[in-house]
This record gives C-alpha cells, structure tokens and sequence, in this order.
C-alpha cells in the first residue's frame, strides 16, 4: 500500500501503470483477434474467443491490483452473492463519470461474465483501448440524430440493425450487456436541461434496453440494477488513481426478466407504455435509493439537487 505518497505522485505512479497495462495486454488481443478472424474452424475460433476473454479479465485484475495499491478507498458493496460466473446479465446503472466504468469493471471482475458496452463509434480511435474493445467485439453505435435522418431517410433503422447484428455475437458465449440508461454522464446543467423529475439522475431512455432485451430475451436470465454513490463528490479519473476518492458505495439488485419485459418496443405501443412505466418505477426507486446511499449517516441533510415530485411519461 502506497497511500502515503504524495497525491500527485501517486496519481502518476498509477497512470503509469494503467498505461503499461493497457499497451502490454492490447497487443495479445489484437493478435488473437486478427488469428480468429482468418481461422474457418468454429472450435478453434471458441478457444480463441475464451482467451480473449481471459486477457481482459487479465487487464482489469491489474487495474484493480493499482487501485489498491495507490489508494485506499472504503468500498462499501452490497448485493454481489445473488451474482453467478456463467450466466447472461443486462447490466443498467446510473452513470456520473468515467470512473464508473472501472468501479463496474472492479466489482464484477470474475463475478460475471465480462462487461461489454454499446460504444459511440469515435471511441474507436482512443489509443490501444479502442483497438482492444473492437478485438472483443465490442459494438460500436453510430447514432443518428432526428434532423439528419429527416435529410436522410435511407439510414432510418440502421443503428438499431448494428445493435442487432452486436447481440447476435453475444448469444454464443455468456456475457453481461452493460447499458448506461441515461445516455450520458450525469451533471447539474444537464439534470437543469432536462427539467428531471430524479433528483439524482437524468431521465432514462428506454429504447435501447428494450431492444436489447427484444434481441437477446431468450439468453438474458436477469437484470443487474446498480447505483453509484460517491459521499465525497463524483471524482474525475485523476481524483481516482490519485488517492483523493475515499469512499465508494455500489448497491446491487438482481431481478429475472419476465415475459412482460420483452415485446417490441418500436412497433408496440401497449407494450412501448408498460416498458416505460416500469422503467420509470426502477428509475425512482433507484432516485431513492442514491438518497440512502449518500446520506445514511447523515439522514435530515437535504439533497443536492431537488427534483419533481411525480414521474414524467418517457419519449424514446
């Protein structure tokens, strides 16, 4: 443990080791990936697969080895037994900064199948990481915005047939689909955009999970619900790796998913309403539960950002 070190010594020290991580590991997986697509034998292709598996797992067991190497922080997580290694999860969580993406990626390592995420096509192009999220066949979106497909007509439904083609992948292997439903990363000026009725969180879309869930219900077993609750303020990735996070709380709920979360929510209006009643009832659950999160020491303080008292219908 090298928490004694200064904070900008640490933060460097770990930076480092992030980076060597990622560029010793990219490699093997970029090698891997280009042997399985020129291979025709689908049993060797399986094991390839597995070992690529094996190195991401890799990669995040050493990530989380630095972060506790270079910080101390009070984890507090609650619900991981309900969790089993071989099984397909939909993962949903509220989303507040990059770090959420390595808490995630620490809590569930060897817990769950992988995290794999629905990516914006750009992100390709960061450095080694985007190399390696295509050798593991992460989905890359590209979304189009309702005035461009109004110029463009011929491209309406394309990004849902990309996501369909992504899970077609994942039905192959146990895998945990991981979705941010709010879209983006939560702040004040987004949450005051938007007029949330949450008071911690934006409002959720629900389009892609149903779909997602349309695709793959037949495979999907249950649903990770996760809320993320930093008592000490949402930190950056330098907050992170450099020893200024001290505490971080993850609550975790497992429920199955039923036949009345899978329908098709483009072209069902019956069904389209119940899903996002039922989202909107997870997403207020979850708004109080942050609630309890941040403030179960403290319980008359009031919450950072107020929000409406009832829950507004969602548009997709």
């Amino acid at each position: 443990m090298l928490d004694f070190l200064p904070s900008p010594v640490k933060g460097a020290l770990s930076f480092i080791g992030y980076l060597l991580n990622t560029i010793c590991l990219t490699v093997p997986l970029i090698l891997t990936s280009i042997l399985k697509s020129i291979i025709p034998f689908k049993g060797l292709i399986v094991l390839l697969d597995k070992f690529l598996i094996w190195i991401a797992t890799l990669w995040i067991s050493i990530n989380g080895l630095n972060c506790d190497l270079f910080n101390k922080i009070d984890w507090q997580v609650n619900g991981l037994t309900q969790l089993k290694k071989k099984d397909w999860y939909l993962v949903i969580s509220n989303h507040q900064s990059w770090v959420d993406i390595l808490v995630l990626q620490k809590i569930f390592n060897r817990k769950i199948p992988m995290l794999k995420f629905f990516l914006k096509k750009e992100l390709i192009w960061v450095p080694f990481l985007g190399l390696a999220w295509w050798a593991l066949d992460f989905p890359f979106m590209k979304r189009y915005s309702k005035k461009f497909l109004e110029a463009n007509p011929h491209l309406k439904g394309k990004d849902l047939e990309r996501t369909r083609k992504a899970c077609e992948k994942f039905k192959h292997t146990p895998v945990s689909v991981m979705n941010f439903v709010e879209g983006t990363r939560f702040t004040p000026e987004k949450h005051k955009r938007q007029n949330s009725p949450f008071a911690r969180l934006l409002l959720p879309k629900a389009g892609g999970i149903a779909f997602v869930l349309g695709s793959m219900g037949e495979y999907l077993h249950n649903i990770v619900n996760v809320a993320i609750a930093y008592p000490d303020g949402v930190p950056t990735f330098w907050d992170y790796i450099s020893g200024k996070t001290k505490q971080i709380i993850v609550d975790v709920d497992v429920f199955p998913v039923n036949e009345r979360l899978i329908g098709d929510y483009f072209n069902n209006d019956g069904y389209k309403q119940q899903f996002c009643d039922w989202l909107n009832q997870i997403w207020q659950e979850k708004d109080k539960k942050l609630k309890e999160l941040l403030f179960y020491d403290q319980p008359d303080q009031s919450p950072a950002w107020s929000g409406q008292s009832h829950v507004k219908k969602l548009k997709n």
